[in-house]
């Protein structure tokens, strides 16, 4: 038989009842406008970001945000911080910070060309060795200067072969899940630890297709390749049409080859137009760059081209060249988003910290530095060093961790001086960034790192409020179905840059007029540059 309440029971729940879902409601309220470790000084952030958040370019997206005090590292704002979404190039500040950590600010890159033959005057008898390890700055003219050396050391022949030793990395080319249709691109080139660059842009692993019309309509263009090489090899199907036509030229790389295929038609009288085109086997394009500089300098090789092979421990130099020490690198490879260079970092770290130069090993490195830092590295997936992979996943959270730890290292001012600034003209200072936030408090305040795939953006970094105080941001936004979201992200860094101690009112989105450029690639992927 059941118990009869007492009458002292029954007034207790009629007491506690009405209070409980007051006590929930309260509990609420405050997990939601007072986060743990949040700073409400700043009146109104909160619901300017929520404001811009809103907008309907984000309608059935996602977004993680957060804000903090870049001196004391409380948070100011945050929104679903913790939501693993896709980062696309702001990877690279997990990548670039590593390596500077790893690797160092002074870190160099070797080429060095070797031998095991013995001379007899003139000629050496044996093989000659190109071994790189992973410099993606050489140039052609690099390349000049090696068999300058080699031919200013009196060697004219060569009886062996010309051996390319790419073996610091593995034979792995290209990352975890990199599209297909990308192969050609060279944004997405090839990874091999000896390579060629056709320009100081260092987009290494790539040549520049170079398209003028011809002398008149049904004539084919006229086609330069930089460098100048027979490692790949033009088809040029291309037609000049009628100088009011439009162009409807196409240059792209077939798979699996290195034969360049031109189709389409360019207007009569119109001005030369560059392609950038990836090359397959970046390893032999190295070697076949470096052998014409040989025969240019009259060094003959009997031999034929191998690749792959490692120098052996006894082999001599000859000839040598160091890159540029990282802390300058991080110039054109965070200014211009470079992701063979965050692909080189990545496996440079893996042969640094475990004697193999992998992605695996690299991204290893990568992990266990965060880990030191502070990053919850256990809530993140990172497949490759630049955030080309769509299996990429990093909240907004780790990057604002990232962020604020990085303030504290060493090489911090030569990191920070890497990433873009909002409209500064200069390529190599606002990035892409310099045609972004121009006419706001944040332009030349702002520093961020973009990031940009189809349906994923973000921006990352730093910026200074009305008070001077300076701020950390993350803004990650994804599975929107507009063409871009820049805007918002630039709202929130202007409305960051615009509030202080008497309140923040939210930054109206800008609608670009018109397109600059492709919306689904970072700015400075579309070559010339829209940003």
């Amino acid at each position: 038989m059941r118990r009869p309440e007492s009458r002292v029971n029954r007034r207790t729940r009629a007491w506690i009842w009405p209070v409980v879902p007051m006590v929930i409601g309260l509990a609420c309220t405050l997990s939601w406008s007072s986060p743990a470790g949040a700073d409400t000084s700043r009146p109104g952030l909160g619901g300017a970001i929520d404001t811009i958040l809103d907008d309907p370019l984000m309608k059935g997206g996602a977004a993680g945000v957060v804000v903090a005090d870049a001196g004391s590292g409380a948070v100011l704002y945050r929104h679903r911080p913790d939501d693993r979404l896709m980062p696309a190039s702001n990877t690279k500040l997990l990548t670039s910070a590593a390596a500077m950590g790893v690797l160092g600010p002074d870190h160099r890159f070797r080429t060095d060309v070797l031998t095991d033959g013995t001379r007899h005057g003139r000629v050496l008898r044996g093989d000659l060795y190109l071994r790189g390890t992973g410099d993606p700055t050489l140039l052609a003219a690099d390349y000049e200067r090696l068999a300058t050396s080699v031919a200013d050391a009196g060697i004219r022949r060569v009886t062996g072969r010309l051996i390319a030793d790419d073996t610091r990395f593995d034979a792995q080319r290209v990352g975890r899940s990199w599209a297909a249709d990308d192969e050609s691109s060279y944004y997405a080139a090839q990874i091999s630890a000896l390579s060629v660059a056709p320009d100081t842009d260092y987009d290494a692993g790539s040549v520049i297709v170079e398209t003028a019309p011809g002398d008149r309509p049904g004539a084919r263009p006229t086609v330069t390749l930089t460098p100048k090489t027979s490692y790949v090899r033009i088809e040029n199907r291309a037609t000049t049409g009628a100088a009011d036509s439009g162009s409807t030229l196409t240059v792209e790389r077939g798979h699996g080859s290195n034969t360049i295929i031109l189709s389409g038609s360019v207007p009569a009288g119109a001005a030369a137009a560059k392609e950038w085109v990836s090359v397959w086997e970046p390893t032999g394009y190295a070697a076949a760059v470096f052998a014409d500089a040989l025969e240019r300098h009259g060094v003959r090789v009997a031999g034929d081209t191998r690749l792959g092979r490692a120098a052996p421990d006894d082999a001599r130099p000859l000839a040598a060249h160091r890159s540029m020490p990282l802390k300058r690198l991080l110039i054109p490879f965070m200014k211009l988003s470079n992701n063979i260079h965050a692909e080189v970092l990545t496996k440079a770290i893996g042969y640094q910290t475990a004697g193999r130069g992998t992605w695996t090993a690299g991204l290893t490195g990568i992990s266990d530095w965060l880990k030191k830092q502070g990053v919850d590295v256990g809530s993140l997936r990172q497949v490759d060093g630049s955030g080309l992979s769509r299996m990429d996943n990093v909240a907004a959270g780790h990057f604002s961790d990232l962020l604020l730890s990085v303030r504290h290292q060493p090489w911090y001012a030569d990191w920070y001086a890497s990433l873009p600034v909002a409209c500064d003209p200069d390529r190599f200072v606002g990035g892409t960034l310099r045609t972004r936030m121009c006419g706001t408090p944040a332009a030349g305040n702002a520093r961020g790192k973009t990031g940009t795939l189809t349906g994923a953006s973000a921006l990352s970094g730093y910026v200074t409020d009305a008070d001077g105080r300076e701020l950390v941001y993350s803004v990650v936004l994804n599975n929107y179905l507009a063409p871009s979201v820049k805007s918002l992200e630039d709202a929130i860094v202007v409305t960051l840059a615009r509030s202080g101690k008497d309140g923040a009112e939210p930054t109206r989105p800008r609608r670009p007029a018109r397109s600059a450029g492709p919306q689904n690639l970072e700015c400075a992927w579309s070559k010339p540059s829209p940003c």
